[in-house]
C-alpha cells in the first residue's frame, strides 16, 4: 500500500464504520437474529414480502438509509466546504458556521420554507436553491467586511462573520415569531436537526452537493498556489479571479444544500480539516477530499450520539457538534495566537 492512499483508506474504513452504525443504532432495535434473517431475505429477493422481515426492511430502507446517507451528504458538504474556506481565505478559523454562510443559508431556507412549497421533488429543490442565494450574499458581505487591504485578517474575518451571522439569525427569529403550522419545524431545524423523511431530500441534495464538492477536489492545486498571496499566485499563471470565484460558488453551494435538509450544524467544517491537517498535511489535493471522508463520518458519529445521549429522547445534532467544536475553536485560536507572536 502507498503511503499516499493509506490517509484514505483509513478514512474510508471510519466511514464504512459509521454508516453501519448509523443503520444499526436507533429507537428500534435489532437483535443479531433479525440481522441475519435480514441478510437471508435480501439475498433471495423476499425482503419486503416476507412477514418476518418486511417491518424491519421498511425502517431501514425508508427511514435509516436514507437519514444516514443525507447526514453523510452535509458531513461530507460542511467539512469539504471549511477547507475550501481556509484555503481561501488563509485563514485557520475560516468555517461555513463561524464567517456566517451557514445563518444566510438557514435564512434563504426559512424564507423558502414561509412558502410552503409542496412536498416533491421540484418543491424540495427551491428550498437549497433560496439557501444558496442567501450563502452566496452572506459570503459577499462577510468579504467585503472582512478584508484589510488586500488580505483577509483573521480579527477582521471573525468579527465580520459574527455581525452577518447575527443579522441573518435575528432574521430568521424574526420569521419564526410569525410562523404558523409547518414553519415551527424550523426551531428544531435551526438547532441541527431535520424531521424530514424519506429519499426525496436525499435526491433534492445531490444535484447541488456532488457538483460542488467534486469543483472543489479539483480545485485543490489552485488552492495551493493561492497560499502564496494573490500577486505571487498570479506570477505562477493562476487565474486568481476565476479561481476565487469558483471555490466560493462551490463551496456556498455544497453549504447551502446541507443546510438546507439537515440545519444549522456548526464546526464539522473547522474540526475535520484541522484533524486532517495534522495527521496528513496542507496539501489541498489530498487536504479537500480527506476532508470530506472525514467530515461525512463525524457528523455520523454525532449523529448517533445524538440519538442515544437522552434516548428514547433525540437531540438535534448541532447540539453535539457545537459541544465538541467550541473548545476545539478555542483551541484553534490560542494555537493560531501562539503561532503569529513566535
Amino acid at each position: 500500500m502507498k503511503t499516499t492512499a493509506r490517509p484514505f483508506w483509513i478514512l474510508l474504513g471510519i466511514l464504512l464504520a459509521a454508516l453501519l452504525l448509523s443503520v444499526g443504532v436507533g429507537r428500534v432495535s435489532v437483535a443479531p437474529a433479525e440481522w441475519r434473517a435480514l441478510l437471508a431475505a435480501i439475498m433471495d429477493g423476499t425482503v419486503f414480502t416476507n412477514p418476518q422481515t418486511a417491518p424491519l426492511a421498511s425502517i431501514l430502507f425508508n427511514l435509516r438509509l436514507p437519514r444516514t446517507a443525507l447526514v453523510a451528504l452535509a458531513g461530507a458538504a460542511l467539512a469539504g466546504s471549511g477547507a475550501a474556506y481556509q484555503g481561501l481565505f488563509r485563514n485557520p478559523l475560516a468555517d461555513p458556521y463561524l464567517i456566517g454562510v451557514a445563518s444566510g443559508a438557514g435564512l434563504g431556507a426559512v424564507l423558502a420554507m414561509s412558502i410552503q412549497f409542496p412536498y416533491t421533488l421540484g418543491g424540495m429543490l427551491a428550498t437549497p436553491a433560496a439557501a444558496f442565494l442567501g450563502a452566496l450574499i452572506s459570503v459577499v458581505l462577510v468579504m467585503r467586511l472582512g478584508r484589510s487591504g488586500k488580505r483577509f485578517a483573521a480579527p477582521n474575518l471573525i468579527l465580520a462573520g459574527v455581525a452577518v451571522s447575527a443579522f441573518a439569525s435575528s432574521l430568521t427569529s424574526f420569521l419564526m415569531l410569525r410562523a404558523t403550522g409547518e414553519l415551527r419545524r424550523a426551531l428544531v431545524w435551526l438547532l441541527g436537526g431535520s424531521t424530514l423523511s424519506g429519499w426525496l431530500p436525499v435526491l433534492a441534495a445531490l444535484p447541488y452537493i456532488l457538483p460542488g464538492l467534486g469543483i472543489l477536489i479539483s480545485m485543490g492545486h489552485g488552492l495551493n498556489v493561492l497560499q502564496f498571496g494573490n500577486e505571487q499566485a498570479q506570477q505562477l499563471g493562476l487565474p486568481v479571479g476565476r479561481v476565487r470565484s469558483l471555490v466560493i460558488a462551490a463551496a456556498t453551494l455544497a453549504t447551502a444544500a446541507a443546510v438546507a435538509f439537515t440545519g444549522v450544524i456548526g464546526f464539522v467544517g473547522l474540526i475535520m480539516p484541522h484533524l486532517v491537517r495534522l495527521l496528513w498535511g496542507s496539501d489541498y489535493r489530498r487536504l479537500i477530499p480527506l476532508s470530506i471522508l472525514g467530515g461525512a463520518a463525524l457528523l455520523l458519529v454525532a449523529d448517533v450520539a445524538a440519538r442515544v445521549v437522552l434516548a428514547p429522547q433525540e437531540l438535534p445534532v448541532g447540539i453535539i457538534t457545537a459541544l465538541l467544536g467550541a473548545p476545539f475553536f478555542l483551541w484553534v485560536l490560542r494555537r493560531s495566537q501562539a503561532a503569529g507572536s513566535a
